[in-house]
């Protein structure tokens, strides 16, 4: 079961020194003793990570998250509307229970930027309204939210006045690491205080976590813990080569597999926040891609499964324009390998919204380069974002028109124009009557639904009996509510 870590016990390292290294110490003096250096050979690596723990640990913060929630004293439209279609109770708010209701988070982040950016989970701050950071040195500051990614499980958030000595820690390469190689974690696992553990690169581009939608993760034995999410794992250099975000673990404690964002997908968030955007923008191909089985390798003449197979593509698309073909094998994007749906979108979405890239893909038995364009996807007609607030099973859910640019961060396949559900309010009349993010509407009542105009003068109405028609995932669903 994975967990993403929210609050890393603290571990005792036992050191390893040669014995002409403890006769020395036995012979130098505490007082005298001489100055530590970064490692620069395996060798040295028996004597500390001190040093590097020196040059990291500045940059590590922990974010205290919370969100605030006055209730109030009567009962809402909502609470109202849920007894009277499921004969319940209500949400637990504006029962006449005065007062406010919070939600807490604590996780760990990393200073990124002298100006007093910070990189963490965006689970750490998901809505969240208050955000506080405490430095390594004690001092803590309010911060603001400036970038949120869910796709990636990463945010970004800005000590709000301005703050003298603050260390940001270098990036490192993440593509440079190698399995093997010693790592750290630094962050603050269940609130004790800031924690450093230590161990190795278990495994690369791990790509069946399942904590995100681009999934190519870093996997260390270094013991991350619950409040370790957003902290740093870093490099025998001190640099940044991932975001601590999941664990794997039966009892919610560390078991030695942890997964970290590797540095180059982190680097792409943390220049877009710099630049003064609010959202990352990632390129559009227009075709879904799957799975290559044995069979489809052996039908092929490969002698294992690699790549992904191209299953569908969309009209006029950067797919399209590029020659791709439905039953292509795409084999590298820009000479990167890619074995599964998962690295070739993290590949993909590496390589920003300009130029072109170099897909590598085999068309029966021939091998052959295309260039596709990056491109984001297009808006082709208004959103028109309609959140309901009227009485019916829509009540707390956000629609919008679809589009390629919709369908692109809802991470579906739209086969025709209609009217998408984009967010639901938790523990909203919407979350209740089982509508799903996603979910095409397709009829209200028998009427069609085409725009969200369409959908908002049918949700005026007062009618007692609801009969709702979606389009989930090619399969069209009919449910009835009230009664």
């Amino acid at each position: 079961m994975f967990h993403r870590p929210l609050l890393a016990c603290l571990v005792t390292a036992t050191i390893a020194v040669s014995p002409s290294a403890q006769a020395q110490m036995m012979k130098t003096p505490e007082a005298h003793a001489p100055a530590k250096a970064v490692p620069s050979s395996k060798g040295e690596v028996d004597l500390s990570f001190a040093p590097v723990v020196k040059r990291a640990a500045p940059s590590v913060v922990n974010v205290y998250a919370s969100h605030v929630e006055q209730r109030g004293t009567s009962r809402s439209a909502m609470d109202e509307f849920m007894r009277r279609f499921f004969g319940e109770q209500g949400s637990g708010r504006g029962q006449g229970m005065p007062g406010e209701r919070a939600q807490k988070s604590l996780g760990s982040g990393v200073i990124v930027d002298e100006s007093g950016l910070v990189i963490t989970n965006n689970h750490v701050i998901d809505n969240m309204n208050e955000v506080r950071i405490s430095l390594s040195d004690r001092r803590e500051f309010e911060a603001s939210i400036v970038l949120r990614d869910p796709r990636t499980d990463l945010a970004v958030i800005k000590i709000k006045s301005p703050v003298g000595g603050l260390v940001p820690m270098p990036m490192g390469d993440s593509e440079a690491l190698e399995v093997g190689d010693f790592v750290m974690a630094i962050g603050n696992p269940f609130g004790v205080g800031q924690t450093v553990t230590q161990g190795i690169v278990s495994a690369l581009a791990r790509t069946q976590v399942g904590s995100s939608d681009y999934q190519f993760f870093i996997q260390t034995d270094a013991a991350i813990n619950p409040g370790n999410s957003g902290g740093a794992l870093v490099d025998l250099k001190g640099r940044l080569v991932g975001i601590n975000t999941a664990i794997y673990s039966q009892s919610g404690g560390s078991h030695g597999i942890g997964f970290a964002i590797p540095t180059s997908m982190v680097r792409a968030v943390v220049e877009t926040a710099k630049g003064g955007a609010t959202t990352v923008r990632r390129p559009w191909l227009g075709a879904r891609v799957q799975n290559v089985t044995p069979d489809i390798a052996e039908s092929m003449g490969l002698d294992h499964p690699t790549g992904v197979l191209v299953a569908s593509l969309q009209p006029k698309s950067p797919a399209e324009e590029a020659g791709l073909k439905r039953g292509d094998l795409i084999l590298t994007v820009d000479d990167k390998v890619v074995d599964d749906p998962e690295a070739f979108g993290y590949r993909f979405a590496l390589k920003g919204i300009s130029g072109t890239a170099k897909f590598g893909i085999l068309r029966g038995t021939t091998r052959s380069t295309v260039s596709v364009k990056l491109a984001s996807a297009p808006e082709t007609r208004p959103r028109d974002a309609v959140k309901v607030r009227t009485r019916s099973p829509f009540f707390g859910a956000t629609l919008v028109n679809t589009s390629p640019a919709v369908a692109e961060e809802l991470q579906k396949d739209f086969a025709s124009e209609g009217v998408a559900v984009s967010s639901i309010d938790e523990g909203s009349m919407a979350a209740r009557a089982g509508l799903q993010i996603g979910d095409v509407i397709v009829a209200i009542n028998g009427v069609p639904v085409t725009t969200t105009k369409d959908l908002e003068r049918l949700t005026r109405s007062s009618s007692g009996m609801w009969e709702i028609a979606i389009n989930r995932g090619g399969a069209v669903l009919t449910s009835v509510f009230g009664g």
